[in-house]
């Protein structure tokens, strides 16, 4: 029998399935995205495979996390500028609530016997899945030996020469651009997600579709989202100057999550190094353990993984008492809004603002030639993390310490599981807290 089209879905209808979506979305930005196609074009129709395929080409070439700014834009494309900001809020808002709540306990209740012996466990398969975050890139990504020769190098320039994360990412994109005129045949390997031939049947934004009135193209509207994105990052910032000062925690948090926003191509593991930088070498707003737990935690949590950047605001702001003595979780849960509202502002006016021009054309997006170096270049970067996990990990006291044979080995195992047997990293994660409490309760 011949499918009929579904039938339309109003905005609540929407909203009711984004707000699960935001709920169940484990799995990193690989699960996010294997969630939403089994939803909305498999199971619901909502949008058509190609149209999906096309949408996420676009966010995969973007700084930020594509799979919320995937439901953005399916979000926008449906329900104007309303459904996409709906949408991309309410993939973003339950893991912040979630790691309000989680960072709280964490520095509150953190060296209790049993929340170190959890976190005794998680460290050293934290290490392990950035191990693998950086195999399943590279793989990816390095087909040629131009991109290994660009990871290798962006791998001694963070790790041997200390150079800035965006140092690397424009010293790339610039390889790249000159790579991509001199050998256009190496350098347009792509990133995004193939087009299919698969069909599951009519969809309510079809194949052939006209483009919404709302979705096409027009510079009184792309003025109208410029500005109001100045304003609602001005706006907030002019506050927090005039209330605290541009040297205070907070301010400077909002300038220094501006930056990062900008710069995560290649997903949250590549821009961690950065946020490492500032937030523990520079500012010094957590220490490199914390940095750590806060990634287990941020994998554990749904939604987008560079939602680590509320762990790293609520935990500095605690420590440092921002408010005073008497309101520390008040600072934590300030700090960690104000770097999820600066970190997530851009992801929103990208897709408000490109959307229309994406619409304007349905053939498959691929990655430029300096996107491609950018993408080579952050392998390397990410083995940088690796390692500087497994450093603190394997020798909590230094090189001058004893070597931790029993995160080691946990470690180990954490990467065969990964690597070898493909399991599930929230598996993983519970095997190795629960090995971790066993150690603490046994030493």
């Amino acid at each position: 029998m011949k499918q009929t089209a579904p039938a339309p879905v109003s905005f609540w209808q929407a909203l009711r399935f984004w707000f699960k979506l935001g709920l169940i979305s484990f799995g990193g930005p690989a699960g996010q995205i294997a969630i939403m196609h089994q939803e909305l074009v498999e199971r619901r129709r909502w949008i058509s495979e190609k149209r999906f395929l096309h949408a996420l080409n676009y966010c995969m070439v973007l700084p930020g996390p594509e799979a919320q700014q995937l439901a953005t834009y399916i979000g926008w494309l449906m329900h104007r500028s309303r459904g996409g900001i709906a949408a991309g809020l309410l993939f973003v808002l339950p893991s912040l609530v979630i790691l309000i709540v989680l960072s709280w306990l964490y520095i509150a209740f953190g060296d209790l016997p049993v929340m170190a012996g959890l976190f005794y466990g998680i460290k050293p398969a934290v290490t392990a899945i950035v191990l693998q975050a950086a195999h399943r890139i590279g793989s990816r990504a390095l087909k040629n030996p131009y991109l290994w020769s660009i990871a290798a190098a962006s791998f001694v320039a963070i790790f041997a020469l200390n150079l800035p994360f965006p140092v690397i990412v424009v010293a790339a994109a610039l390889i790249g651009y000159i790579g991509g005129r001199w050998r256009p045949d190496q350098f347009t390997l792509g990133g995004g997600h193939a087009a299919s031939d698969k069909n599951f049947g009519p969809a309510l934004i079809d194949d052939t579709t006209p483009t919404p009135k709302h979705a096409r193209f027009s510079w009184w509207r792309l003025t109208q989202v410029l500005l109001s994105a100045a304003l609602l990052w001005t706006l907030p910032m002019a506050a927090l100057i005039s209330l605290l000062g541009w040297d205070h925690a907070l301010t400077q948090m909002a300038w220094f999550f501006t930056k990062a926003a900008l710069l995560t191509f290649g997903g949250a593991y590549a821009v961690l190094p950065y946020v490492y930088q500032g937030a523990v070498g520079y500012y010094g707003w957590l220490t490199p353990t914390q940095m750590i737990d806060g990634l287990a935690l941020g994998e554990t949590t749904p939604g987008p993984l560079i939602m680590v950047v509320a762990f790293v605001g609520f935990v500095g702001a605690y420590v440092k008492a921002v408010f005073g003595p008497e309101q520390l979780f008040l600072a934590g849960a300030v700090a960690a809004t104000v770097v999820t509202w600066f970190t997530f502002l851009p992801s929103f006016i990208f897709i408000l603002a490109g959307g229309p021009m994406v619409e304007a054309t349905h053939n498959d997006l691929k990655f430029t030639a300096p996107l491609t170096a950018i993408t080579a270049a952050v392998v390397g970067v990410i083995l940088n993390l690796a390692l500087f996990f497994g450093y603190h990990v394997l020798w909590p006291k230094g090189l001058t310490g004893t070597f931790d044979w029993v995160s080691a080995l946990i470690a180990l195992a954490a990467a065969i599981a990964l690597l070898r047997y493909k399991r599930n990293v929230m598996h993983v994660l519970a095997a190795c807290a629960v090995l971790g409490l066993l150690v603490k309760i046994l030493a």
